[in-house]
């Protein structure tokens, strides 16, 4: 794959990664619902650290998951857009929003998560993973 790079609506934010994706997910819970505006978020895995900011610089709201733990949710400060998610709950990856992406035709969900919330009139493919809150640890 070529180097990921995408930005916020008004282009005051732009990103760069040249990491390999680790994982596509939905997310379905409550927060990802509100900081999207929609019935979830679409979120690409990334190694820690592997995105660099290559204009502006996100605004930052502090919110609190499930878990208990921080959640870093990173948003272009003009405009609105939610750029990445820094997870404490899960150490190894970022969080970066799909529809950030300059090119997202390779986006391919592979599991979905917090399906409890889930709105009803979402239906997802019945062969996707599906979680109620987060796949077991291991």
């Amino acid at each position: 794959m070529s180097k990921i790079q995408g930005g916020c609506l008004c282009g005051a934010v732009r990103y760069t990664c040249a990491a390999e994706p680790v994982m596509t997910a939905i997310c379905q819970c409550t927060h990802c619902q509100r900081q999207s505006g929609g019935a979830f978020s679409v979120n690409i895995g990334i190694p820690k650290g592997s995105l660099q900011f290559t204009a502006g610089s996100p605004a930052t709201f502090e919110d609190k998951g499930e878990s208990g733990l921080p959640v870093h949710r990173r948003f272009c400060g003009a405009c609105g857009s939610p750029i990445v998610s820094e997870v404490e709950a899960t150490p190894t990856l970022d969080w970066l929003k799909a529809g950030t992406l300059d090119d997202s035709s390779w986006v391919q969900p592979q599991v979905s998560l917090w399906c409890r919330s889930a709105q009803p009139w979402v239906k997802l493919p019945e062969a996707m993973p599906q979680f109620p809150t987060n796949p077991p640890a291991g």
